[in-house]
């Protein structure tokens, strides 16, 4: 994972190189401050943990109370969850008002914007560092109270899943699809080649997530979404999803 990750950043920072968005020795001093480690023991000294690990709350809390035990008091700790309650993630700390959500739109380079989730006890103090930091980044930062999707997601999971709908009710094709919106409304990309590029699997679990804790149908995967994560269509990653990626 971490060769993977490692190359993906080459990778992205080759291509910048390209473009002429920054020198050649400016992507090598960024390679030089990324650490790659394996472990706990080198998040003792850190000012700021954001987790990006698998959407599953009993893991996640697992992890910030061994975080919570690791790090100094002075640590704040920031989960990138797109769904899960933060204020849940907090109680398994003993900091729970340095605990906040950290949600960095994908793909995290390029993206503008961070949806800062505040949970009942999150801090000013956390909040406004947690801010200062990402503006560091030459991020946007919103701020959003602990609810399921927060603003993107809750607004987004729906639409997607109306696309997919209408691919399953033969209304149109997935290629008129993604021009109504990409022509008609000024998206920059369909909806439907945007969930190719997030990953099937991944907004699968996203969407069933929401549907749990909302109890809305409007959240509910389609049967068709459904079997093309089972048959492993899972979009670019896996070379076939609604387009041909191949």
């Amino acid at each position: 994972s971490i060769d993977r990750a490692t190359d993906n950043i080459k990778a992205g920072l080759s291509k910048m190189v390209e473009r002429g968005k920054m020198s050649q020795a400016e992507s090598e001093q960024a390679l030089a401050r990324i650490n790659p480690i394996v472990g706990f023991e080198s998040l003792e000294k850190c000012d700021i943990v954001i987790e990006t690990i698998v959407e599953d709350l009993e893991v996640k809390k697992d992890l910030f109370k061994k975080l919570d035990q690791l790090c100094p008091a002075r640590t704040i700790l920031a989960s990138d969850t797109a769904t899960l309650p933060i204020i849940e993630i907090a109680k398994a700390t003993t900091r729970p008002e340095k605990v906040l959500g950290l949600h960095i739109l994908i793909p995290a380079p390029s993206s503008k914007m961070v949806e800062m989730v505040r949970s009942e006890v999150s801090s000013e103090e956390t909040l406004d560092k947690a801010k200062e930091f990402c503006e560091s980044l030459g991020k946007t930062v919103v701020t959003c109270s602990d609810s399921p999707g927060f603003i993107i997601n809750r607004l987004l999971a729906p639409y997607l899943l109306e696309a997919v709908r209408l691919v399953e009710q033969n209304v149109a094709s997935k290629e008129d699809i993604d021009t109504c919106m990409q022509l008609g409304t000024g998206y920059p990309m369909g909806p439907l080649r945007l969930l190719d590029n997030v990953g099937l699997d991944q907004f699968h679990d996203l969407a069933s997530s929401l549907y749990t804790l909302l109890k809305d149908k409007k959240f509910e995967p389609p049967a068709l979404l459904t079997q093309m994560v089972a048959d492993g269509h899972l979009g670019r990653k896996s070379g076939h999803g609604f387009y041909d990626w191949k």
